[in-house]
């Protein structure tokens, strides 16, 4: 998994017509366009003048085949960006396109299957139990075997939202009616007290190779790391690299690529972490990590020696893995 970063390898056309998608229909919407715009300049001065802003809505086909686009680049997040929504358009218009393709996007969106696959592939996940919310659910049924406190977690939802921690029954039951306005599919699971962490994982196309980049390490002024966190400059302090030794870097640096081969995942994700009692669990994998000025990818890449328009040309190659 050694990897050494050897500078911007263009294998894409700069004279290519790119859309950056973003925007979209999600509770993610404005993050998504803080993404596409910082990913634009960076094509921009990469030499991809070819390059516009695609603000996706209901009428996204017509837009894409009206403006012939060559290749794709995808910031949405959430719903309908990330799930394989989009992913599917544009296979079905034959325009290449960046990162994960439709089977590893709705695998990883949906929390539950993404927990299942990793277990089968030998991975540590966290307890939890995967609900399905109505209002004669009976909950002390659909908690059976786990342990209070609990993390409420919206099984197909991005960025944190609609997510809770719960100490007791009565908590539960208001934070569930919180997450079902994301997803009717709720994932209960056991809070523990650890160390948060998140590891980038990216394709180099020039050398066919796979690898992740430094763990970052995240303490948040918040109960954990939620919307407000991410977002919101000075909520959280970065710690990059992690302060971990060698043995559970590497071994949770193969943990990462392992869960990203196992989703079938291409191109690029994040996979999030926690540690507890020295053991690394995987929470869920992120296949479109944003790349705002305050996120986690762009960040972890720079830590390894990748400025911010090298991670974009990265990212960008990755349009010519075959679905």
């Amino acid at each position: 998994m050694e990897y050494t970063y050897e500078g911007k390898q263009q294998l894409i056309d700069k004279n290519s017509k790119i859309a950056v998608l973003c925007g979209g229909m999600s509770n993610e919407r404005e993050v998504s366009l803080r993404s596409g715009v910082n990913v634009l300049n960076a094509l921009k001065n990469l030499g991809y003048h070819n390059s516009e802003i695609v603000d996706v809505d209901k009428n996204i086909a017509e837009t894409l085949k009206t403006g012939k686009y060559d290749f794709a680049y995808n910031t949405l997040h959430g719903k309908y960006g990330e799930d394989g929504c989009i992913q599917g358009v544009l296979e079905i218009l034959g325009i290449k396109y960046t990162g994960c393709k439709v089977k590893s996007s709705a695998i990883c969106m949906d929390k539950e299957m993404t927990k299942n696959i990793l277990q089968n592939a030998g991975l540590n996940i966290i307890k939890s139990a995967c609900i399905r919310y109505s209002e004669n659910l009976d909950i002390e049924k659909a908690i059976e075997g786990l342990n209070f406190p609990l993390m409420v977690k919206p099984s197909a939802e991005g960025s944190s939202i609609g997510m809770s921690k719960v100490d007791n029954i009565e908590e539960l039951k208001e934070a569930l009616k919180v997450a079902q306005k994301s997803d009717k599919k709720i994932l209960l699971e056991e809070y523990l007290q650890g160390k948060s962490i998140t590891v980038g994982v990216l394709e180099d196309v020039s050398k066919n190779k796979t690898f992740a980049t430094p763990i970052l390490e995240f303490k948040t002024k918040t109960l954990w790391y939620d919307f407000e966190a991410k977002y919101t400059q000075g909520m959280t302090e970065f710690i990059l690299p992690a302060k971990l030794d060698d043995a559970l870097t590497k071994q949770i640096q193969k943990m990462a690529v392992d869960a990203h081969k196992a989703c079938d995942c291409t191109g690029v994700s994040r996979v999030d972490f926690l540690i507890f009692d020295n053991v690394p669990y995987v929470l869920e994998i992120n296949t479109n990590p944003g790349m705002t000025d305050l996120s986690d990818l762009p960040a972890q890449a720079r830590a390894m020696g990748i400025d911010y328009d090298g991670l974009v040309q990265l990212v960008l190659n990755t349009a010519l893995i075959d679905a």
